[in-house]
């Protein structure tokens, strides 16, 4: 136990690149009295390294796999793992990034958002998806897991979900956090198995200019899309909203957002 709190410890302080610092987010890390471990989930040759935060609970929980920003694993998604676990589910956050560095490191390693997101954007898009699956099937089945997964994403993170709700059955929801739909219009959905929950910010037309033709395709689709948009806040808001500077805008629709991804998770059965 020792072992893996120092080897948390020093992840936690050398972490690397950083959106707006995010030092509230590790000091929320640091202060966490939560079992937080590192894991490596290998397939083949391939090893992507994840982050997992367990809840304090008598029976064994959902577990929720978060899908990062643009940005890569940083400090503020561990803290969305542990924020989770302390709701009571098991959240394992995978970096995606893993082997893309010069040391085959991954996000810690990229020197940067910057890096990051001109990496992320080369990921191969089967590869996403396969490192999903082992992922989704580590984290459900750990000891601590009831067997249910669902899978929650933050800007190019929500767009993953969204991808990923069409190709894994097993999932019990996907949430959408500023999003969008993957292409393929109704025949794409059609794959989808359960109900998608869209987070969305007012102040985004970028994202917000295609909800219109999704809830068309998923109604089409005769799937379940339940989206709501928050007054005023802007693209990215969980992240901002959370911050010692946050706008009110922002920390609004982050608290009725966290209070509304709690009750979706919950809606399906802890």
């Amino acid at each position: 136990m020792m072992r893996v709190w120092i080897l948390f410890w020093l992840m936690a302080v050398g972490f690397g690149p950083s959106v707006g610092a995010q030092t509230w987010a590790r000091q929320r890390l640091q202060d966490s009295p939560r079992h937080l471990e590192w894991v490596d989930v290998v397939y083949g040759d391939r090893t992507v390294k994840c982050f997992v935060a367990y809840p304090e609970v008598k029976d064994p929980a959902k577990t929720v796999v978060l899908i990062h920003e643009i940005f890569g694993l940083t400090d503020w998604v561990r803290g969305v793992a542990d924020q989770l676990a302390e709701m009571g589910y098991v959240a394992i956050a995978p970096d995606l990034l893993s082997g893309t560095a010069a040391n085959g490191g991954g996000t810690a390693d990229l020197g940067g958002d910057d890096q990051a997101r001109q990496v992320i954007a080369r990921l191969p898009p089967a590869q996403i998806l396969a490192d999903l699956d082992v992922v989704v099937d580590y984290g459900s089945k750990l000891p601590a897991s009831n067997g249910k997964a669902s899978v929650v994403g933050f800007c190019w993170g929500g767009s993953q979900s969204f991808r990923y709700a069409t190709h894994n059955p097993k999932i019990v929801e996907a949430c959408v956090f500023y999003g969008s739909a993957p292409s393929g219009g109704v025949e794409a959905l059609q794959a989808i198995a359960c109900p998608v929950f869209g987070f969305y910010a007012e102040n985004d037309a970028r994202i917000n200019q295609t909800l219109p033709a999704t809830r068309a395709d998923m109604k089409a689709a005769g799937k379940t899309f339940v989206a709501e948009i928050y007054q005023g806040a802007g693209h990215g808001f969980m992240r901002a909203g959370e911050s010692p500077t946050a706008s009110p805008e922002n920390a609004l629709a982050r608290k009725q957002a966290w209070q509304r991804l709690h009750q979706v998770l919950q809606s399906s059965g802890k």
